[in-house]
């Protein structure tokens, strides 16, 4: 019986009747040889889903952190690494053993980062408004709320507000070594403008 179809091996559905015996029997045997290797892929997950392992033991020591919107402080960009009006509010910091950290950062219109990489890259979530991004070399792209960026380690970029809207963003990233930024240069406004 087939997996994926049972109807078709039960004789519920027929071949039209152009279809030769020998198409039926390749795709019979289409049939075997994809199913096959799913069906043994199927069995070791059973087998290593049902191995009995010993249960974590509890710790009771270490519970949930939330942090409350409203109560983190949230900070004026600093005018080394942004042009305009950017605010920064740290949303987790990253406690070891994770490497993660994460914030939300709110640009005015026209306000943007200055240049700079990630050591281990970046992801920026568009939350609210349009902006802009540009990584060295490429064009300027336009992002919107609900827009995913992802940056990869050492890429040369900037991000920040479309001139006529404001633009919010989460940003997360790793850290090596304590890094999660080198700082460059500003972005002059005529590569904000695309070079005009």
């Amino acid at each position: 019986m087939c997996i994926f179809c049972p109807a078709c091996c039960e004789g519920r559905f027929r071949e039209a009747p152009e279809v030769t015996r020998r198409s039926r029997t390749s795709a019979k045997e289409t049939m075997r040889i994809f199913a096959l290797p799913l069906l043994s892929q199927l069995v070791m997950v059973g087998a290593f889903a049902q191995a009995p392992t010993a249960a974590p033991a509890p710790d009771s020591t270490k519970g949930l952190t939330i942090s409350h919107a409203g109560v983190r402080p949230v900070v004026d960009g600093s005018p080394k690494f942004f042009t305009g009006s950017a605010k920064v509010e740290q949303l987790f910091p990253a406690n070891a053993p994770s490497r993660v950290s994460g914030g939300i950062v709110t640009f005015a219109p026209g306000a943007r980062s200055a240049w700079h990489t990630h050591p281990l890259g970046q992801v920026l979530i568009i939350t609210a408004g349009t902006g802009r991004v540009q990584k060295e070399g490429g064009p300027i792209q336009v992002v919107h709320a609900g827009d995913v960026v992802i940056i990869p380690a050492h890429v040369k970029h900037w991000h920040g507000a479309a001139p006529d809207s404001s633009m919010s963003h989460i940003a997360i990233q790793d850290n090596l070594d304590g890094d999660t930024v080198d700082w460059l240069e500003p972005v002059t406004d005529q590569q904000y403008n695309g070079g005009k």
